[in-house]
């Protein structure tokens, strides 16, 4: 039997690496894993000594927060460039977030019209919301809800009060699904940034005095709780400090589903060292704090990161270009420069480098969502999205982003590789120069059975 397609090289398996095997390839999944002497195949692909991952898992975008759902097409584009073959995008579109049945349609209908990788979606709610539509999202395969204790728009980021946390809280309680939250006590956030700016301080330094550690702590804290008297699963979607994962370990040894997320910049970047040269181009939401780089590696080797993912926003660099550090956008690109940051970032640490990025980009977002085994591993019957990833300097320039945003706070930063091949189901994406598939050739994901609070 002639397989459609063979790719030989050092394969990151669920159980570890396999140098010099083979996987083959028949009708968009993997058919076989091997070593020694692969089938025939109508296409080959020999990787050599370059590793060969799962397709990465994104477990969280923002494509359409700016652009609106035309922003899907750019977004998906710098995704395969970056070796991501699935995204998980929130519900905060432009100009109204995803909330019910007829926006899911919408959004499902530009995902099959416009994504060059597969695409999974968030939910919300409005605030007041009736909670009926939240069975029908549930029934179309939304594979998370994220609600927010900071209002950074009334409509397309609203601030859900608490006692309808907790109502959303018990509705999901009997699933699976996860309901994730932006992490930040409103009370605490508004009157810091107003004392900051009564005293004239508008740079990057005075960003994480003004939405201090405080309040993020506070905000979880009060999230998890509520989580754990409604029995749901509490995700904290971007923690900035080992003490914010203390609190979710302590909920889970509790027994109850919690759990939390690392975003890669907050692995990278500190202002003290980078604020001066970076300025808002390093600004997010919570925000990257001073000399908590090297404890939040720690978190990622104790394996209290439910996943790391780019938290990647679509912001032209325009909204960043302000007078005060309080008026410029929050976010960062980050599609393309996901996988090598954070390989990059784990070899520099002596982790095992190849087996940790498996784990915190494929794998770990792949059963947290309910897209595993179809999703997150080189395994028979697994969907074929394979990233390769070649070792070797590499210095990141955001002019050739993918994304049409064409900046970045990685400019310039040296990375210890690039992926150089994207497949989506056994078919070329990214070639290491090009993408070479076209929109559409992305689909929308459901999520299946199984729970992601043992991620």
């Amino acid at each position: 039997m002639t397989a459609d397609l063979v790719v030989t090289g050092r394969l990151a398996l669920p159980d570890g690496i396999l140098d010099e095997g083979w996987l083959s390839v028949d009708d968009g999944r993997i058919a076989e894993v091997g070593s020694g002497t692969p089938p025939n195949a109508r296409e080959r692909f020999d990787a050599g000594n370059d590793l060969v991952l799962p397709g990465v898992i994104d477990g969280q975008t923002h494509a359409t927060s700016y652009g609106g759902l035309a922003g899907i097409e750019s977004t998906t584009r710098s995704a395969v460039a970056g070796g991501v073959t699935t995204i998980v995008d929130m519900p905060y579109d432009n100009p109204e977030p995803l909330v019910d049945e007829k926006r899911f349609l919408s959004k499902r209908d530009a995902v099959f019209d416009l994504a060059h990788c597969d695409v999974a979606l968030y939910g919300t709610v409005m605030p007041d919301q009736p909670l009926d539509e939240v069975e029908r999202l549930i029934a179309a395969g939304i594979v998370a809800f994220k609600i927010s204790y900071f209002e950074s728009h009334p409509v397309r980021f609203p601030r859900i009060p608490a006692n309808q946390a907790y109502a959303l809280m018990q509705a999901l309680a009997p699933t699976d699904i996860p309901l994730g939250v932006h992490n930040e006590d409103q009370e605490v956030v508004l009157a810091a940034i107003a004392a900051c700016r009564a005293a004239g301080r508008n740079g990057i330094a005075a960003h994480a005095e003004s939405r201090p550690e405080s309040a993020e702590l506070a905000a979880t804290a009060h999230f998890l709780e509520l989580g754990a008297a409604a029995g749901a699963h509490a995700h904290v979607v971007h923690l900035t400090t080992a003490s914010g994962f203390d609190l979710v370990e302590q909920s889970r040894r509790r027994g109850h589903r919690a759990t939390g997320e690392l975003c890669v910049h907050y692995l990278w970047f500190d202002p003290e060292e980078d604020g001066d040269e970076l300025g808002a181009l390093m600004k997010v939401n919570p925000p990257i704090r001073p000399g908590r780089r090297d404890e939040l590696w720690d978190v990622v080797r104790q394996g209290k990161t439910a996943f790391v993912s780019s938290d990647h926003s679509s912001w032209p660099v325009d909204n960043k270009n302000t007078d005060s550090i309080f008026d410029a956008g929050a976010g960062v690109p980050g599609l393309e420069t996901l996988l090598p940051a954070f390989h990059t970032g784990a070899a520099a640490r002596a982790l095992d480098a190849d087996q940790i990025t498996a784990r915190m980009l494929c794998e770990a977002p792949a059963r947290f969502f309910g897209l595993w085994p179809r999703k997150g591993g080189i395994m028979q019957g697994a969907d074929a999205d394979l990233t390769v990833y070649a070792r070797g300097e590499n210095t990141w320039d955001a002019s050739r982003a993918h994304d049409e945003l064409r900046w970045s706070p990685y400019d310039g930063r040296r990375f210890d590789g690039r992926v150089t091949r994207t497949y989506l189901r056994g078919r070329l994406a990214w070639d290491g120069q090009s993408i070479v598939n076209r929109p559409g050739d992305g689909t929308y994901v459901a999520r299946g059975a199984g729970s992601g609070h043992e991620a």
